[in-house]
């Protein structure tokens, strides 16, 4: 049940921001900015400053957004992001006991996997969907869309070399959603605390992939 709302939102949002945040403060910025610039879905990688106290002022300054984290490597900080609060988990690889875990918690979990063995194999031990990562480095849209003949039943997020304007085309291709870091992020624009243009780069991502 907790995977089927999950997959409705990701198919009424179609993109995740990914904040990787050296500081707190700066975490929280960066947070809000996209928010008000209409994206309500936010990943906070766990290697992120202060991740979970992150997550956790996060879903209550944002209670419009649903907040997860990501990068997570092993059971014991799944566990301690899950207590922090996490609404969904990204792994950038697939471990069977920590989809399990993630199961037993009732909170959904994507692995991160490249090969089609990889992906059916994290989708048949129970993971909601499944992060397509790096998926510029083997062919990008193309991948994705030679992906879906045989195994289209399956949710796939691209992630790594996502685009505002490639973003649309992956969602075309079959994608759920995307995930997007530095392209929502720009450093010249973190560093400057353009915080309205970031929003503006939200708005348009959200505005692009409604078209699809």
């Amino acid at each position: 049940m907790f995977n089927q709302i999950w997959l409705s939102q990701l198919q009424k949002h179609r993109a995740i921001a990914v904040i990787r945040a050296p500081e707190f403060e700066l975490g929280r910025k960066m947070a809000s900015s996209i928010a008000s610039g209409g994206m309500r879905l936010i990943e906070v990688t766990w290697n992120s400053d202060r991740a979970g106290e992150l997550i956790a002022q996060l879903r209550l300054e944002l209670p419009e957004c649903i907040i997860g984290t990501g990068t997570l490597l092993n059971l014991n900080d799944m566990e301690e992001a899950i207590a922090s609060g996490a609404q969904f988990l990204f792994t950038p690889h697939v471990d069977s006991v920590m989809i399990q875990a993630a199961i037993a918690n009732n909170v959904p979990i994507i692995p991160g996997a490249l090969t089609p063995t990889e992906i059916v194999n994290a989708y048949n031990q129970g993971a909601s969907c499944v992060k397509v990562f790096p998926v510029e480095a083997v062919g990008g849209v193309n991948y994705i869309k030679s992906l879906q003949a045989p195994l289209g039943k399956i949710p796939l997020i691209p992630t790594g070399g996502i685009s505002l304007d490639n973003a649309p085309e992956f969602i075309a291709a079959g994608a759920v959603a995307v995930g997007l870091s530095s392209e929502l992020f720009p450093k010249k624009l973190v560093n400057s605390g353009d915080w309205q243009a970031i929003a503006q780069l939200a708005k348009t991502l959200m505005q692009k992939c409604s078209q699809r």
